[in-house]
């Protein structure tokens, strides 16, 4: 069974930092690109940043130059480092992975999400 595994959640206060990790475990091929999303309470889901496996970023304006998305291909460790945290970034962050098993198989992964808290 393949999963990503999220850690590194919690209540953290205006301002403040906090380092998220996923890692994927299970027969895995090769993973390509990685990401992460949230979703605020009542709100969708929203992207926040990506990273390829060449090393690539994206983010979503609301969090350029506050948060760094980087990953450890031998750890299968995608992670995002938040800086400067605002209320509006309080959701729940899910990672993603675009990967293919050792069948040769497309497979999408999802975590199962961490819930980050900032106070003011």
């Amino acid at each position: 069974q393949v999963q990503l595994v999220e850690s590194g959640g919690g209540l953290v206060q205006a301002g403040g930092s906090l380092r998220l990790s996923c890692a994927a475990s299970g027969s895995i091929l090769r993973i390509n690109d990685m990401g992460w999303y949230r979703q605020a309470p009542g709100k969708q889901r929203e992207l926040v940043a990506t990273i390829t496996s060449g090393g690539t970023t994206n983010y979503a304006d609301s969090v350029k130059g506050r948060f760094t998305i980087s990953r450890d291909n031998a750890k299968n460790t995608v992670y995002l480092q938040m800086n400067s945290l605002k209320f509006e970034d309080t959701a729940v962050y899910y990672c993603h992975a675009a990967a293919l098993n050792r069948f040769y198989m497309n497979l999408e992964l999802w975590g199962q999400g961490t819930l980050l808290t900032v106070s003011s």
